[in-house]
Parts: C-alpha cells; structure tokens; sequence
C-alpha cells in the first residue's frame, strides 16, 4: 500500500528562501538573530529527507543543548503521525524510512563514519572546524548538499573564512547575508524590538547579533568602519595609476591576477581579475593598461612578466613584495582609507575586512588567512603606492 502525503512548505520570506533553498550544493548564510536561519534550515533538511528513502540526514549543532531545541523545533512542526521519535538518540524516523539525526559537535571524531544524503550546520561559527571536516567526510559518497549557517563570531573562525570564499565565488558555493532588516522586511521580526536591542547591547555585539558584521578580533590593519565609508560605485576615467598583482600559482585554480586603477581623485576607476595562461595575460594587461603608469608585482615568477611587459613598451614599473615592502604599502592603504580618502568598489570589501597581520621573530607579516586570497588588497595597494608618483592618464578602463 503506497501512502501519500501532501507537503506545503512553511512561508519563508524571499531572501530567506533565496538563501537556503539555493541549488548550489553548498550554501552559507550569515544571519542576524530571529531571521529564519533555523526554520527555514528545517524545511529544507525535511524535503531532503522526503526525497531519499531509507537513508539519514544530519542536523549539527554546536552542542547537545541546541542540537535538542531543533529537535523539539522539528516535532512541533510535524504530524505525529509522520515520524516516531527516539528522545534519547534525539532521531526522527519518518514514514518512508529516512531518519533525521540531531547531532552535537562537541567531539568531532563522533562524527566519522555514517553516509549521511544532506546536512545542516549549525551556529557553525561556535563549532570547532574538526567537525565541519568530519560532517564533509560523510558527504562523499554520497555528494550530499550542505548548509552553513549561523550569527558571525568574529573572524577568526572557519566559517568566517568559508563564508568569505563562497562570497567570493567559489564554484558550487552560494553566499548570503539574512540581517534584522531583512527579517523586519519579510514580517517575522519587529522593528521596535531590533531598536531596544541596539539600545540595550554594546554596538559591536548588536552589529554581530542583528547586523552580521563580524568584529575586527584586533587582527586586521585596515579600520573595518572606514572600509565601509570608502565603498563606492567606480570612478570616472582616466586612470592615473594601476596596481597589478599576478597569479603566481600558489593554488591551483584559486589564484588570480587582478588589476585596480585609480583616477585623479583616488577613487578606484577600472577593475579586472582573470585567470588565464601568462601569453593571455600579458596581452590583457598591456591591452587594459596602455600608457598608464603601472606598478606590477615582480615577486618571484612575476619579474620576467614585468620584464616582458616593460620590453613591450609601456609605463611598467615593478615592484618585489617582501615583508618590510608589504608592510609599507599596507600602511599607506590603511591610512588613506582611515582618512577616507580613497574610493574602491564593494568586490574589495571583503578581502580588505578578512586580510591580517601578526607579529612573528622577524616582524609584522601581513596577509589573507588561510585559505582565502589577498589579491584584490595587493592590486589596490599597488595602485595607491604609485598613486603618489602620480602617472600620466590614458583612457582604457571602462
């Protein structure tokens, strides 16, 4: 006897069904408090778990309190006579076999071992990345989805740099942000509570909880309220000065060759960021460059490029990143943007807000995290160093 059930989904604002319904087989959504993270990571790990018979689906929380309020959460939600439910595994078998497993992270190595068809983290910012680790080795055989979510916690986590690569747009990635705003807009949050929060907390703590603007955890030389106040649409024509720094190979496919160019006003007017063998991109950036004064990166592999580029005619100067001349033209950017005096569009917000600094035995080494990429932070100081030698304008940069 085949037994049918008729499923509606539960009303999900836009963004929020944008969000977690996304087709890409990993999602992260950074989300402010009460936005619908979790009712709507429920609904989309119980269509999972309809679509496959006799297999199991995960819900990872940081720990077993949590991991028990999604589980009551997914009761409440469900006719009794859809599931039976094992209070002490904290499962929910439904009626065509799939079981539903509300799991804790709080020892990673628990996790090995299952094949799990889909799985959502949690609060993935107040889990260790071990468990992420283990949860995507479940994943393999069978290429379930995943989705991430959670408040931001700062920086210095793994989903905070997760979040930053599929913002960036790692392939089979999707990134979204679900922030108060958006919650009051979709009808599920109410205006004058998100007012006597931001009253009643400290400004970073509410930003984090109902804004998702993850603190600056001390790490970062650029000031994180200064960055926001220097976005802006591109500048007009012509450039004065370019700043190139090449891919170098570091990282098979995640490497990239980015150009900025900044106009009169130091407000960034062209922007490019490519992958391409060094023959194709050589002719690009003459193409893109022209008579433009260009400071490009002749560290390593990139000194015959620009030698190239500079037999080629041109204005092409190089430029050897070590620790001290990275921490010179860093600072320089750090200053210009402290004062606001520099104008760059939103693709650098966050590779500027990710980028670090610390101090080790030979000096202060500034870079990326692990992981994430700093080539965007590396063109655009480029560009504001030789901002100061001026540079004659040419109009390439559309």
């Amino acid at each position: 006897m085949t037994t049918t059930i008729t499923y509606h989904r539960p009303h999900l604002y836009p963004k929020q069904s944008a969000a977690i319904f996304a087709p890409e087989r990993y999602a992260v959504v950074e989300a402010s408090t009460k936005s619908g993270k979790t009712v709507g990571c429920l609904a989309w790990l119980l269509e999972q778990a309809f679509a496959h018979d006799r297999h199991i689906v995960w819900w990872v929380a940081p720990v077993y309190s949590q991991a028990k309020i999604a589980f009551r959460r997914a009761k409440a939600g469900l006719p009794k006579s859809l599931y039976v439910a094992n209070e002490s595994e904290l499962t929910l078998t439904l009626l065509n076999g799939t079981v539903i497993w509300f799991k804790t992270a709080e020892i990673p190595d628990n996790l090995y071992g299952e094949d799990v068809w889909a799985a959502v983290l949690d609060e993935a910012t107040r889990m260790k990345e071990e468990a992420w680790h283990a949860v995507r080795s479940t994943l393999t055989a069978t290429q379930g989805p995943v989705r991430i979510i959670g408040n931001v916690h700062g920086r210095k986590n793994w989903a905070y740099r997760l979040a930053r690569k599929a913002e960036g747009g790692e392939e089979g990635y999707h990134y979204a942000k679900l922030t108060a705003h958006d919650a009051i807009e979709g009808g599920i949050l109410a205006a004058a509570e998100v007012e006597d929060a931001r009253l009643a907390l400290p400004k970073a703590v509410f930003e984090e909880l109902y804004l998702a603007i993850a603190t600056e955890d001390g790490s970062c030389p650029f000031d994180i309220r200064a960055i926001a106040d220097c976005v802006a649409p591109l500048g007009a024509p012509p450039a004065v000065a370019i700043g190139w720094d090449l891919a170098r190979g570091k990282r098979a496919g995640s490497d990239w060759t980015v150009g900025i160019a900044l106009n009169a006003t130091r407000a960034v007017c062209g922007f490019d960021r490519f992958q391409a063998p060094w023959s194709l991109q050589v002719q690009r950036i003459r193409w893109l460059t022209g008579n433009t004064a260009a400071l490009v990166d002749a560290t390593g592999v990139g000194d015959p490029i620009v030698e190239e580029l500079q037999r080629g005619g041109g204005n092409y100067e190089g430029f050897n990143f070590t620790s001290q001349s990275k921490q010179q033209i860093m600072e320089e950017l750090a200053l210009v943007i402290s004062q606001r005096a520099i104008r760059f569009p939103e693709d650098v917000v966050s590779e500027l807000e990710s980028f670090e600094y610390e101090y080790t035995r030979t000096g202060v080494r500034y870079s990326a995290p692990e992981g994430l990429n700093d080539d965007k932070v590396c063109a655009l100081a480029l560009a504001n160093h030789h901002f100061r030698e001026g540079g004659a304008p040419r109009v390439r940069w559309m």
